[in-house]
């Protein structure tokens, strides 16, 4: 299993030879040629056609993370749409770097807090909001859970959530723990999967 950067030829990060000592640095070509299954394949957005190169990738069974230079909304869901499981900026420390291989090298999905809930909120937007709503799967939460299914499911976070219900982020967090229970889901994206009628390419992120 390995641990592959793939960048540009000026790309050098210390913080990222930090978090992964024997990592490679890899060309995007290499990348295509060297990549196996299951391999953690960290590529940078600065590159020409980098959302093919993960798609790719990804097809292959590679755990991708994409790094940016300026992390933004858009660009994260292009990279989660393209089969990213990690979204960070690229100057991240060492231990943040080690913790998003960590969550996804497990399944999850690894996207900055700042940027989650306009992730979210737009994937709901996309797949065509309030109109498109899974009444069957709503049907199972009561009517608190589902105020707070719907509000984090339109990019609130759990402070607006809080707020808005007139309830603490406590208990905002319990009420997702019980919504991600009954409805089989581990995140807020896949809970906007399962609440909504429509199928898309996008999984995953954090509660």
């Amino acid at each position: 299993m390995a641990q592959l950067f793939v960048c540009q030829g000026g790309d050098e990060l210390p913080r990222w030879r930090e978090a992964f000592p024997q990592a490679r640095r890899v060309t995007g070509p290499q990348a295509l040629a060297q990549v196996m299954h299951g391999d953690r394949v960290w590529v940078m957005s600065n590159l020409e056609d980098w959302t093919t190169l993960v798609t790719t990738l990804g097809q292959r069974g590679a755990i991708l993370s994409v790094l940016s230079y300026a992390p933004n909304p858009v660009e994260a869901f292009q990279a989660l749409d393209a089969g990213a499981r990690g979204y960070a900026h690229a100057l991240s420390p060492a231990p943040l770097l080690q913790q998003v291989e960590l969550v996804t090298a497990n399944q999850g999905i690894w996207v900055p807090a700042e940027l989650m809930a306009q992730v979210v909120g737009g994937t709901f937007k996309a797949l065509g909001g309030e109109s498109r709503l899974r009444e069957d799967a709503l049907a199972v939460l009561t009517e608190r859970e589902r105020a707070v299914a719907l509000a984090v499911a339109e990019g609130r976070t759990n402070k607006e959530v809080a707020r808005r219900l007139d309830i603490t982020e406590r208990t905002v967090k319990a009420h997702l723990g019980a919504i991600f229970r009954k409805l089989g889901v581990r995140d807020r994206l896949q809970l906007i999967l399962r609440i909504s009628r429509q199928d898309a390419r996008v999984t995953d992120p954090g509660q």
